[in-house]
């Protein structure tokens, strides 16, 4: 275990988090410390969509502090910002910021991704004006969230995604943990991955036809698709017992970054389905949290 592990009212927090943890279940508002300010429905696009918006929890004492950003899954078709597990890093010395993102039935992919990355840039294009640290950018997500999470952290020094507005500021992230996130789509495209079936139509609907009429757009939204040594340092955690989302998407995306040079860290939940209480284990948020201050605390 850490030597500085999560707070009492973080665990606390975080365990009643657990039910719902921004997979596509029903979302709850989380309970706000007193201590903390909150911007709720901020839009980081002008006059965009009512999605492109994102909630800023402020602790008391902001100042330098760093940025973790919580991203939700539910298939890229459901979900919200709301129940943001990421609010138990108030408690140490982090900024969080939680964001929604168009769905595939309002966009097709690259909508997703270049919605992330202009909230990035909108963040950290804001921080003097709020007071946190935007040059140390965290990025947490699950499931679908853990994809653009990890599409994130492996494009960070190619501009593709990036449309719109604040296109002065970089929408490279720091630092990446990656729950059960597809990151390889052209590998769901195997008649003998049976597991597949199911997010087979979660990925006809974002892609806008079926998977093997769409392989080109496919390898574009794949995270393993754009791994090199400037990839952010990423750890993953993934269950054994995934039905939705097969563990070989993140033992293979591991590989690829570590070929590539880039720092990972593969995380083995054994029992764990698609999300679950094992991703919240006292050790499990220990571990993440001594990842992001690792890479997201400078040293004095």
């Amino acid at each position: 275990m850490l030597n500085h592990p999560f707070s009492r009212r973080a665990f606390l927090l975080l365990t009643l988090l657990a039910a719902f943890p921004g997979c596509g279940r029903a979302q709850h508002r989380a309970p706000l410390p007193p201590d903390v300010r909150a911007l709720r429905d901020v839009p980081y696009v002008t006059a965009g969509h009512e999605r492109q918006k994102l909630d800023l929890f402020l602790p008391e004492h902001v100042a330098g502090a760093p940025l973790a950003v919580w991203i939700h899954g539910g298939g890229w078709q459901s979900g919200s910002k709301e129940g943001c597990p990421a609010m138990g890093l108030l408690d140490e010395g982090y900024v969080v910021a939680s964001l929604n993102y168009r769905y595939s039935q309002q966009a097709l992919f690259p909508a997703q991704i270049e919605d992330c990355k202009a909230a990035i840039r909108w963040l950290r294009g804001h921080a003097s004006t709020y007071g946190y640290d935007g040059e140390h950018i965290g990025a947490w997500g699950a499931s679908a969230g853990g994809h653009l999470v990890a599409l994130l952290g492996t494009t960070g020094t190619m501009r593709d995604f990036d449309v719109g507005e604040n296109l002065d500021v970089s929408s490279r992230v720091q630092a990446v943990i990656d729950w059960f996130g597809p990151t390889d789509f052209p590998r769901f495209n195997n008649p003998a991955n049976s597991r597949a079936e199911g997010a087979l139509s979660l990925l006809t609907r974002l892609f806008g036809g079926p998977l093997p009429t769409k392989l080109d757009l496919a390898r574009r939204a794949s995270p393993a698709t754009w791994t090199s040594a400037d990839s952010a340092p990423t750890l993953i955690m993934h269950g054994t017992r995934d039905t939705l989302v097969p563990l070989d998407q993140s033992e293979w995306f591991a590989e690829r970054l570590k070929a590539a040079g880039a720092e990972v860290t593969l995380d083995v939940l054994n029992g764990a389905g698609h999300g679950g209480k094992e991703f919240f284990a006292p050790e499990k948020l220990n571990r993440m949290k001594g990842f992001f201050d690792r890479h997201l605390k400078p040293a004095p």
